[in-house]
């Protein structure tokens, strides 16, 4: 018959075992940043986490060394019954908690501004020490300067792309490109980009925890956002807020390529056959639950469609869910595609 330690150590790795089946590297996406928004908003949380972490060790510490040393029956003759105040003890309980309140507030007062979305101080910086990497690599490979660019004469242009949410697509508009796309998004590396962002409908959130955190989008309002992404790659970005019976599939692909291969695919979906059109717009934010035909082109976009987005809301244009989108998701799921 198995011993009480044994069952008890047998329970132990069933235990490990059970929560590491939750471990994929694939879903930690706040742990890899990738973008200067997400990495300081990272080194953020692992300072809160590591000071507020320290607090309940101590403090853990402290209880299990007082119970153990005024326990019951135990050998320790310094309890003094008339003790009533200490000075020391009064600085330690006041002056510790203080100290740590302050030392978070001044790291969180600076994290607020280095991600401020109006104004994002660490995508400025992110800027600047590209610049500077950019300057000493053209020192190394042009040391007589004879081919020098100076940098503030070809500043880093911003890439702006305005985004509206609907029940349950995104849709990303580069006014300045004239094109649109639905559940795709595609900015050049290195490259600031400035979001506006509304909604049709509901609140949502627009959230790529690998590059940006998340800020929520509200109906007949101007939202602003700012990121830079530090790599190449496919990143997840998708909508925080439950918003009804579509909001699990409510996703968009991120794609971060070279300026060079941003620009071809700008050309490409230029010539997209489908434009977008206050009339065409009104038929995409109907409604849907788009699960086969996630991403699509626009070209020849109107012009001022977001703010005519926004006009309409404010004016009480509705996008009305059909009552078979709001039944029981163990039914049969009636997909919408728009053609």
């Amino acid at each position: 018959m198995p011993s009480h330690k044994g069952r008890c150590l047998r329970s132990l790795v069933l235990a490990v075992v059970a929560f590491l089946t939750g471990c994929a590297q694939k879903g930690y996406w706040l742990v890899h940043p990738k973008g200067a928004i997400a990495r300081t908003e990272w080194h953020t949380t692992i300072l809160d986490v590591a000071v507020m972490g320290s607090v309940v060790l101590v403090a853990g510490g402290l209880v299990a060394a007082f119970l153990w040393r005024y326990r019951a029956g135990g050998k320790s003759r310094s309890y003094d019954p008339t003790f009533t105040a200490s000075l020391v003890i009064e600085v330690l309980v006041w002056g510790i908690p203080l100290m740590i309140v302050g030392y978070l507030s001044y790291f969180s007062v600076k994290s607020v501004f280095a991600t401020n979305p109006y104004n994002p101080l660490a995508v400025r910086r992110a800027v600047a020490r590209e610049g500077r990497m950019n300057e000493a690599f053209t020192r190394r490979a042009d040391p007589a300067g004879v081919n020098a660019i100076d940098p503030a004469a070809h500043p880093v242009r911003p890439v702006r792309v305005d985004v509206v949410t609907t029940d349950w697509q995104w849709v990303f508009i580069y006014p300045k490109q004239g094109i649109a796309t639905v559940d795709e998004l595609v900015v050049p590396v290195r490259t600031p980009v400035k979001f506006q962002l509304t909604s049709t409908t509901v609140v949502n959130d627009f959230f790529i925890p690998e590059l940006v955190g998340e800020i929520d989008i509200m109906p007949g309002m101007r939202t602003k956002q700012g990121m830079i992404a530090s790599r190449t790659g496919t990143y997840h970005g998708y909508s925080d807020d439950f918003s009804g019976g579509g909001f699990s599939w409510m996703g968009f692909v991120t794609r971060v390529t070279s300026p060079a291969r941003f620009r071809g695919w700008v050309r490409h979906v230029q010539g997209a056959k489908d434009h977008l059109t206050d009339a065409r717009f009104t038929r995409v934010a109907q409604p849907t639950i788009n699960l086969v035909d996630k991403i699509r082109h626009f070209s020849h976009v109107q012009k001022g469609l977001f703010d005519h987005v926004i006009e309409q809301v404010m004016e009480g244009r509705v996008y009305r869910t059909p009552l078979a989108m709001t039944e029981s998701m163990t039914k049969p799921m009636k997909v919408r595609l728009i053609k």
